[in-house]
């Protein structure tokens, strides 16, 4: 089978279960969410007391156990990273506050697509705006830099994270947080949930599915290996939807949504901004988190960190629409994001100028000339 049969098969596979978490108890147009879940999670262990949105969602669990299984037995594992931890926890920090405002990620940005939420479709403009925006500095030299090999241990502490979680799960101790009422409360049978999310990650770990990933590669490559795979999403939830009667189309009173398009909008170019430098969306990195990426685990922690405080200070939007704060919190957001991507291009281009000088100071030997020695 070649790859772009595998990644629309998948994306068909991924819209199937989206549609069905959705029909068994998952909240409407949240078949999967992966900010949105990552949220609840935050809520659950206590880092937000925001109760309507606390719960350990399986298909976060199974998304890390089918991916890390599936990299372990292919060879896929390898544990690297160490390159710019600290600017991708800032950056994952501020992709969750935009995409809380638009509420969705990427991956729920299509399924809400699929249900005929125009309020997505101007999300994905906004998307499409921030990755074209990144693509700019990514073009002008952006790098977070090198990663290294690490010791094999690193690699394991974020499946085994996953592994605990799950028994927290399991067991629901007194100190587990688990929403009675509103987003929270709603979920498909455990089973059902951790299954879609371990077949999903394999899926995902073969094919490295990234919408991100495929908005920046179409404006820098015109390549849409990675696009075909929501196509097959998008097309797939949308006949799921019309099949069991989940679709409505329209701008007002969509489920878990609000039709304020200036913040939607926002709200996805801060996403697709910081997203693009970081390398993928969050279900990109969760994935390669689980293929012993450390840099990605660090990028999740900054997720989940965005989501608490988000939660905490009362930055995330709600079907009422976005609030002060929140706004404010997105605009900040670009302003931040913004300033790591020009200064990051500022200072490789002064380092290669610096390096020029040096190499043509030592000697001016012909014989020493490196790359990009002009």
């Amino acid at each position: 089978m070649n790859n772009k049969a595998l990644i629309i098969i998948t994306g068909a596979i991924v819209g199937v279960l989206a549609v069905l978490l959705v029909k068994l108890g998952n909240p409407q147009n949240m078949g999967v969410c992966i900010a949105c879940f990552l949220r609840d999670i935050s809520g659950a262990l206590g880092l937000h007391q925001v109760n309507t949105v606390q719960y350990i969602r399986p298909e976060i669990l199974g998304l890390v156990i089918g991916a890390f299984a599936t990299a372990v037995v292919t060879r896929d594992f390898r544990v690297w990273g160490g390159s710019s931890t600290f600017t991708r926890f800032i950056l994952g920090f501020f992709v969750m506050f935009g995409m809380l405002v638009f509420l969705g990620c990427p991956l729920r940005m299509i399924l809400r697509m699929s249900a005929g939420d125009l309020n997505a479709l101007v999300g994905l403009l906004g998307l499409v705006a921030g990755v074209a925006l990144g693509a700019v500095f990514l073009r002008k030299g952006f790098t977070l830099g090198q990663a290294v090999i690490q010791n094999k241990s690193n690699g394991y502490m974020f499946p085994a994270i996953i592994l605990v979680l799950l028994i927290l799960l399991l067991t629901a101790p007194a100190f587990i947080f688990f929403s009675q009422q509103g987003p929270g409360s709603m979920h498909a049978p455990l089973a059902v949930s951790l299954g879609a999310g371990i077949v999903a990650g394999v899926l995902a770990q073969r094919t490295r599915l990234c919408l991100i990933g495929g908005i920046r590669d179409l404006i820098l490559f015109k390549e849409l290996y990675m696009l075909y795979g929501f196509i097959a999403i998008f097309v797939v939830a949308l006949v799921g939807n019309l099949v069991v009667g989940n679709f409505n189309l329209g701008l007002a009173g969509q489920p878990i949504a609000h039709n304020d398009g200036v913040w939607n909008f926002l709200g996805m170019v801060l996403a697709g901004f910081g997203s693009v430098l970081l390398g993928g969306c969050p279900l990109r990195q969760l994935i390669s988190a689980s293929e012993g990426n450390t840099d990605s685990a660090v990028t999740i922690a900054g997720l989940l960190a965005g989501a608490a405080f988000a939660h905490n200070f009362g930055l995330a939007a709600s079907a009422k629409g976005v609030p002060v704060p929140g706004q404010v919190a997105v605009v900040i957001g670009l302003i931040v994001v913004g300033a790591i991507a020009f200064w990051n291009v500022y200072f490789n281009l002064k380092t290669r100028k610096t390096s020029r000088r040096e190499v043509t100071y030592d000697g001016g030997n012909k014989g020493c000339e490196g790359p990009g020695l002009s």
